[in-house]
This record gives structure tokens, C-alpha cells and sequence, in this order.
């Protein structure tokens, strides 16, 4: 206890909301502190309900450690993490800064992906410390994962004062957005100056963030890697159609009441969910409409915005899971997926031997599960937000790889190549690694991606000829030549929705 004491007294400490929490100092002389709360445990009575204030503590909380990842199941092979098990008393957040300096500096809120059922931000490749030695504050944001962010039910909406329910864990990053502004100060950040990132289910996030009524005026920056909350391919559905989903969950679950879902332990609830969705709801509170009626209307939040996808977001083998991936079986295939239509969707995703049919398949496959909707978020963000957008594609396979698949970049642009041993990088990895950190940091210090000694990255032109970044170890700008083919899809997924 002792030794305890002296190392508590050792560390660096900040006083927040809350309490006074000791961290620790990196080698490099990075800050890092891990675990503040920035919410009340959401247990008890507070299961499904928006997060409350943080309960205060007496003494000098340890913030040496990460805390326990919200309730999810093993599902992805690649997140590694360093939180010390699950539980539903899950939000936490992490801050790694250098020493305070006369003008506060830049902050970046980095939230997880994982599908909104895993993730963390303890994961090794959200580590904050490489962007903090160059001056930025980073913050990694803990959130309600699955059926504990995301359940509907009438019941919920029926007690809620603003008549809503669901989208608890996109509350949680909301409450960790109102921490950041109300303390970062105190860890020599700037609150006005608060730029959110996130990639996969974190980028969605972010596009919600921007055109929430909650969040949109509270942020100065916002980047997107590979997803946004844009139909046809991702968007929120309608508060009846998510109770739907709530109701069907407790039939299923054996539970007719409210009160006895949320007596439940939590890894019991946990086990429950299987083969049931949650998804986001336009609630009328966090939502008030869809993310593109925001966005077409520029309700949005007006600030600079970097978004991108990588090369290799979907599989070739989609389509080609059993037959080869000939131009007769590409064309067969475009058949059943477009119907009358294939003929026009040949000429864009065109096939005229294997290699081109690879591509081609390759392009379509990832359109559908998450570039069509951050490019459509870009092109709306442009044409609307007022400040200037920049659209990368990232190319740079991992080493092995035959291209950039979803979710190769994050260790990337976090300059986090060290904290993953699973691939021998090479020269052009950690190239691609500093090229791509120094746009991204540039970004957050400035609202424009330009680094010293590397090519320009245009913005996205509202009108004309749209051009984007090529990430690599060579990046450059490049014509956006998917954006017809892109459009064509889009055109054909809304006729086929309505």
C-alpha cells in the first residue's frame, strides 16, 4: 500500500470532473492518463438509460491502467486488447497529452470500431502516443456496445422525457465529447479546438456526431475512415422499426417486462442477443431525421472534414466464392444483382478478363459496404458544410496482403506499426505510416491535411471533376474515376428500396 501511495504521489495528476486522478509519464514524456469516468456506471437502473453525471470520488483515483471494455462477445480476431476483462460499468475514457505549454493544443477524440458490438479504447492500435508527441491531445472514449447501446423498446421510449429510445451508446460519446470540452483544458488542451475521428463503426459514429442537434456545434474538426450513416448502404432506421427489433429481442429473450430485462446480469443479457439486431434509430432526440436530410439541408456541423476508405474494403471473392471469376460468371453476376440493369453496370464495373473482373468486383463489393456511404457523405459534406472536404483512398496492403483491407489503415495514421506484431513491416510501411500521421496531424492542428515536403492534397470540388489522395508510400492526388460508377449504384439501391 505503501509503494502504491508513493507512486500515486509520483505521477502526473489533474483534477476533473469527478475527482483528482494520478496517470503515468511514457519514456517519451508523453502523459497518459487511463480510466477517468466520464459518466456514471450505467448499470441498475441506469441500464438503457442516456448517461448520468459522474459520480465523485474521495482521494487520487489510479489512473495508471485501463479499465474493463464494455459487455461484448470475442468476435474479431484482430482487436487487441488491454482493458482488463468486460463489464457493464465500461465508461471510461484515456488521455495521453505532453506537458502543458503556454498555448493550449489541439485535441483529437478517437472512437473505436467494431460493428457496434466489439471494440475498445484500450486497443493497442488507438494508442494515443505517437500523435501526442506531436502535439496533439488524444482521447480514446469507451460507448454502450449491442443490446446494452442500442436496444429500442416501447417501454424505454414511453420513460424517456424526450419520448426515445435506443442510440444510448452514441449518447455515451456525446458525454464523453461534453467531458472533453468541460476538462481537457486542465491537461493543456484547447476545448475549442476538438477535432472527432473514428474508423468503421467509429466513422459512422462520427457522421452522426456532425448532424446530431446534441453535438454538431461542438466540434471543430471531424475525420471518417471507411463508413458514414448514409443510405442506401448504411442508414439508421425509423424509432417503430427499432422497437420492432427491441420487441422481438425480449419475446425471444423470455422477458415480458422491462424491469426484468434489466435485472438481468449482464453477461446473462449478453448471451441473449445472439441473432438479433439494434440498430440506429432516428429517435427525434439524438436524431431528429435521416443523416442526409441533415446533410442536404446543411444542418450539419460546419467544419473541416477528412474522410476515406481503403482499396480493398470487400472481396472479389464475394461474388466468386465457388466459380472462377471469368468475364461470363462476372456477367452472370451482375445479372442477378442488377437485373435489367447489368448491361449499363457492365460498362462501369466492367469485366473483360480476370484481373479486370477482380477489380471490378473488388470496387463493388466494398462500394456496398462502406465507400458509397462515406463517399456520399463527402459529396453532401461538400456541397453543403461550408468548409473544405478531402477524400483519401488508402492503398497500402499490409505486408502479405494483396491490398488495403478494412481496417488496415488505423495503425497507419496513428503511428502505430510498433504495437502490432503480427506483420514484419517493412521500410514502405513505416513510409506509409509517417506520410499518413503527418497528413492527419497536420488536420487536427489545422483543419487542412498540408505537411511539409509531401504533394498537396486537393479538397473535394462541389462541382466538376472530383479528385481525392492516394495513401501510400508514394501518395498523390488522383482523379475520382469510381464516381460514376458509384453514382449508378447508389441510383439503382434507391429504386430498389422504395
Amino acid at each position: 500500500m505503501i509503494a502504491i501511495l508513493l507512486a500515486l504521489a509520483q505521477s502526473p495528476a489533474v483534477t476533473v470532473t469527478g475527482g483528482r486522478a494520478a496517470g503515468v509519464v511514457a519514456p517519451s514524456g508523453v502523459r497518459e492518463f487511463r480510466a477517468i469516468p466520464f459518466a456514471a456506471p450505467p448499470v441498475g437502473p441506469n441500464r438503457w438509460r442516456p448517461p448520468q453525471p459522474v459520480v465523485p470520488w474521495s482521494g487520487v483515483r489510479d489512473a495508471s491502467q485501463f479499465g474493463p471494455r464494455c459487455m461484448q462477445e470475442r468476435i474479431y480476431s484482430d482487436m487487441e486488447f488491454r482493458s482488463p476483462g468486460t463489464s457493464e460499468d465500461c465508461l471510461t475514457l484515456n488521455v495521453w497529452a505532453l506537458a502543458r505549454s503556454a498555448t493550449p493544443r489541439p485535441v483529437l477524440l478517437y472512437f473505436f470500431g467494431g460493428g457496434y458490438v466489439a471494440g475498445d479504447a484500450s486497443e493497442f492500435r488507438y494508442d494515443g502516443e505517437s500523435l501526442a508527441r506531436r502535439g496533439i491531445i488524444v482521447v480514446t472514449a469507451n460507448y454502450r456496445l449491442g443490446v446494452f447501446g442500442f436496444l429500442s423498446h416501447p417501454a424505454l421510449t414511453r420513460e424517456s422525457p424526450h419520448h426515445a429510445s435506443g442510440n444510448y451508446g452514441l449518447l455515451d460519446q456525446a458525454a464523453a465529447l461534453e467531458w472533453v470540452r468541460a476538462n481537457i483544458a486542465r491537461f493543456g488542451g484547447d476545448p475549442q479546438r476538438i477535432t472527432i475521428g473514428g474508423e468503421s463503426a467509429g466513422s459512422i459514429s462520427v457522421t452522426a456526431l456532425m448532424v446530431s442537434p446534441l453535438t454538431r456545434t461542438r466540434i471543430s474538426g471531424a475525420i471518417g475512415e471507411s463508413g458514414g450513416l448514409i443510405a442506401p448502404t448504411l442508414p439508421p432506421v425509423s424509432l417503430d422499426s427499432a422497437e420492432r427489433y427491441g420487441l422481438a429481442f425480449a419475446r425471444d429473450a423470455g422477458d415480458s417486462t422491462l424491469d426484468e430485462l434489466r435485472a438481468l446480469p449482464a453477461a446473462v443479457l449478453l448471451t441473449k442477443t445472439r441473432g438479433h439486431r439494434f440498430p440506429i434509430a432516428i429517435d427525434g432526440w439524438f436524431l431528429e431525421e435521416s443523416p442526409e436530410a441533415t446533410l442536404a439541408a446543411g444542418r450539419q456541423a460546419h467544419v473541416p472534414l477528412l474522410v476515406g476508405w481503403n482499396s480493398e474494403e470487400g472481396s472479389w471473392r464475394q461474388y466468386f466464392d465457388s466459380i472462377p471469376p471469368t468475364p461470363e460468371n462476372w456477367l452472370a453476376t451482375l445479372r442477378k444483382v442488377f437485373e435489367d440493369r447489368a448491361d449499363s453496370a457492365l460498362q462501369l464495373f466492367p469485366g473483360a478478363d480476370s484481373n479486370q473482373v477482380k477489380a471490378s468486383a473488388t470496387l463493388l463489393s466494398g462500394a456496398g459496404f462502406t465507400a458509397l456511404s462515406t463517399w456520399k457523405w463527402a459529396q453532401m459534406a461538400a456541397r453543403t458544410g461550408g468548409h473544405p472536404v478531402y477524400v483519401y483512398l488508402f492503398t497500402r496492403p499490409r505486408p502479405g496482403a494483396t491490398g488495403a483491407v478494412h481496417s488496415a489503415e488505423i495503425e497507419y495514421a496513428l503511428g502505430n506499426l510498433p504495437t502490432n506484431h503480427v506483420y514484419a513491416w517493412t521500410a514502405d510501411d513505416s513510409i506509409t505510416s509517417a506520410v499518413t500521421e503527418s497528413y492527419f496531424g497536420a488536420f487536427v492542428w489545422t483543419g487542412a491535411p498540408s505537411a511539409v515536403g509531401l504533394p498537396a492534397w486537393p479538397p473535394l470540388s462541389p462541382a466538376g471533376s472530383p479528385r481525392l489522395l492516394v495513401l501510400n508510400e508514394h501518395p498523390h492526388p488522383e482523379d475520382a474515376s469510381f464516381a460514376g460508377a458509384f453514382r449508378f449504384l447508389d441510383t439503382f439501391l434507391r429504386r430498389r428500396t422504395h
